[in-house]
């Protein structure tokens, strides 16, 4: 018989196994329901996870929405190999390190979307499509149609996150570490300062470990927003300013970080970067830094008249939207990037994991998630463009008030990459279209 050539499949797992938050089982534990690919129990993973497991030659990769996880599918003689990564650029060095870096490119990476676990078989060439299998599907339209019912469930559901959140904190090595907030003073950001501090009190934590930290670069509203918002409240002591120059601003950097070219998410990551920065020259050792990022998306309060893709039936109607983007197997939807906040998470992960941070969102977990879907946005708002804007500050207000007994202010909606720095002078020092930005990005590759 003549010999045949026997394939060898790699799998080249890049990703920081300590990066995962588990709640309610072990690393190993979880893995194993990776393999197994039944999408109930990968629901009932409870945390922050980018997972990898493989059974012969099939291969399954499941993240959450908060942890960003790309793959690269090279070719070799032996048989395919698999990286992944978090990043690009890791995925980058590590085929240059195996002298395969001429297969690369960019665009030739794929993403992970958020909420499905997605089966890969290394068979070789052709390589088969991967199989995308949803694990977590939030039921709409599930909750009354009343206010304080509804905001006491969403804030109850984020302050229950919150809690493990720090209780993970306390049982692991950084225990009694100080415990930062990323903070603007607007509703999302002010929710999840005040049900921290109302959280620390309620588990003896000392209060003494928070920071609500704000960013200045200069003439921009979120430093007198933050301030009211604190004082009006009486918590005035928690808040730290960080002051940095405009000069800062680098796009260059920005995408190297960021590895995306989205203008709105260009802008986010840059601030992210030098509020990061900032913080990390006074604390050198600080770690913990919780963010409001996933907010808007849970409870649609992005402008529908800036995106002439959307209507509001659109923004209200489709499941998770602004979570997922248009979804997986939908034409507009971006193999190396997904789509929604699945995509656009990276603009807080990056920054944050570029200066040694560990940050956390409870807006991005599933269990707030799920209550957020849970509204009946078209009930409330019969598909009206102003109520729908007004209808978070009203939730969070409401269940804030519920959960901590506190009377949250709310101010009006403002990004928070247009807080820092006036917009004229922020996109002075950015400026740059998608196209160029785009460019810019992929150059970095050539």
């Amino acid at each position: 018989m003549p010999n045949m050539l026997q394939h060898v499949s790699r799998i080249v797992d890049l990703l920081d196994p300590s990066s995962n938050r588990l709640c309610n089982m072990t690393l190993e534990q979880a893995r194993q329901r990776v393999v197994e690919g039944n999408p109930d129990r990968i629901r009932e993973i409870d945390g922050s996870f980018a997972l990898v497991a493989s059974e012969g030659i099939t291969v399954r990769l499941a993240r959450s929405l908060d942890r960003p996880m790309r793959y690269f599918l090279a070719k070799r003689q032996e048989g395919p190999a698999l990286y992944v990564a978090d990043r690009i650029d890791t995925l980058h060095k590590a085929l240059a390190r195996d002298g395969l870096a001429s297969q690369f490119h960019p665009s030739y990476t794929r993403m992970v979307p958020a909420h499905y676990v997605v089966e890969i078989a290394l068979v070789g060439c052709p390589d088969p499509d991967p199989v995308y299998t949803r694990f977590f599907t939030p039921m709409p339209n599930a909750l009354p149609a009343t206010l304080d019912e509804i905001g006491q469930q969403y804030v109850g559901a984020m302050a229950n996150e919150l809690e493990k959140w720090l209780v993970h904190i306390e049982a692991g090595p950084s225990r009694n570490e100080p415990i930062g907030v990323a903070f603007s003073g607007g509703v999302d950001s002010g929710a999840v300062f005040v049900v921290t501090y109302h959280t620390m009190l309620r588990l003896g934590m000392s209060p003494g470990r928070l920071k609500a930290f704000v960013l200045n670069l200069g003439d921009g509203p979120d430093v007198e927003q933050a301030r009211a918002f604190l004082a009006d409240l009486g918590l005035s002591l928690f808040l730290e300013e960080i002051t940095e120059s405009e000069g800062g601003l680098n796009v260059d950097e920005t995408l190297r970080v960021l590895e995306d070219y989205k203008p709105l998410d260009v802008e986010c990551a840059a601030m992210g970067l030098e509020l990061c920065r900032g913080i990390r020259a006074r604390y050198p050792q600080w770690r913990h830094l919780a963010d409001g990022d996933g907010g808007d998306e849970n409870l649609k309060d992005y402008p529908i008249e800036e995106n002439p893709e959307l209507t509001i039936r659109s923004v209200i109607d489709n499941l998770m939207l602004y979570q997922e983007g248009w979804g997986v197997g939908r034409i507009k939807h971006s193999l190396t990037y997904s789509g929604g906040l699945s995509r656009s998470y990276v603009r807080t992960y990056a920054p944050g994991r570029h200066f040694g941070f560990s940050g956390f969102s409870p807006y991005t977990q599933p269990a707030v998630v799920e209550v957020a879907e849970g509204i009946p946005f078209a009930a409330l708002t019969r598909y009206d463009v102003p109520s729908l804007y007004a209808l978070k500050g009203e939730i969070v207000q409401r269940g804030v008030r519920a959960i901590t007994g506190l009377e949250m202010p709310v101010f009006e909606k403002r990004r928070f990459q247009h807080g820092a720095i006036p917009v004229d002078t922020m996109r002075h020092r950015l400026g740059g279209s998608e196209q160029a930005y785009r460019r810019a990005f992929h150059a970095l590759y050539t």
